[in-house]
């Protein structure tokens, strides 16, 4: 032993000693890399900026990781914060089992069976399990698959062994698919969307919080919400919905991990929405 100096220490004096170039910054805790930004793009003036500016706010003092999305036809408006970032889906993946469900049976230039409205609307009305078990079990991986293939769903996937709650979403992807629910396309039938949009406005009352907090009075609206505790990354609390009316026709994903309790996860989202909805009524 030489007086309880390391090895290593030894070995840098030594180096130093003759001369070689130490990269002692290597050492050094990197600085933490600044959180994505909120960025908005508008076709009014003024409106992006507001925006902007009041989600990053609503979230400022928000704890947990937060991803958002909104889309409004009537300003060419787009907001995003995290658009690519994963979340286990929860329920809100009941969206897609239903929109694949109508996509595979149009194919088949079919309606549903009385058994497949029963299942879709307490899966989407009600959030059951059970009945989505059912549905997604029926559908199989290849269908599943081939409707994300359809609907440009490239980020979304299928969770494995039927845990249909663990499929990995992006706020992208659920906007891309509401952008489907929403206006005319070669995916969806008009009528399979407007089935899949009036059962969203059909939800149980105890499940229409988050995207909705704060819409204004005569606006529709069509939510979907999904929440999910699991031993990594807390509460899992995500919301969806379609808005129309008040000259505004738009739409809006957040998901979040890392929520201490459900509560505090519909807080933070409905903290954003009150502000989406806020600014755009005043533009």
């Amino acid at each position: 032993m030489t007086s309880g100096i390391s090895r290593r220490a030894r070995v840098l004096a030594a180096a130093v000693g003759t001369g070689v170039l130490v990269p002692l910054v290597a050492t050094a805790t990197p600085a933490a890399a600044a959180p994505p930004a909120v960025t908005c793009t508008s076709a009014k003036a003024g409106l992006a900026a507001k925006l902007q500016k009041d989600i990053t706010a609503a979230l400022a003092t928000r704890k947990g990781t937060v991803a958002v999305g909104l889309y409004d036809r009537s300003t060419n408006t787009t907001c995003t914060l995290r658009a690519s970032s994963a979340y286990d889906s929860a329920s809100v993946v009941k969206v897609t089992v239903l929109a694949a469900l109508l996509w595979d049976a149009k194919k088949s230039n079919r309606y549903l069976t009385d058994r497949e409205n029963t299942l879709a609307k307490a899966m989407i009305t009600k959030s059951d399990n059970a009945a989505t078990s059912t549905l997604w079990k029926q559908l199989g991986m290849t269908k599943i698959k081939g409707f994300l293939s359809a609907a440009g769903m490239t980020q979304t996937k299928p969770g494995a062994n039927g845990y249909w709650g663990l499929t990995q979403i992006t706020v992208t992807d659920e906007q891309k698919l509401l952008k489907l629910l929403t206006a005319k396309n070669a995916v969806l039938s008009d009528n399979s969307r407007a089935y899949i949009v009036k059962l969203m406005g059909q939800v149980v009352s105890s499940q229409r919080w988050g995207t909705p907090y704060g819409v204004p009075a005569g606006v529709s609206v069509a939510v979907k919400n999904g929440w999910l505790q699991r031993s990594t990354n807390g509460w899992r609390v995500h919301s969806v919905g379609a808005f129309k009316g008040g000259g505004h026709d738009y739409v809006m994903t957040v998901l979040s991990h890392g929520n201490s309790t459900m509560n505090y996860g519909i807080a933070t989202i409905q903290a954003v929405a009150k502000v989406i909805h806020k600014d755009l009524a005043a533009s």
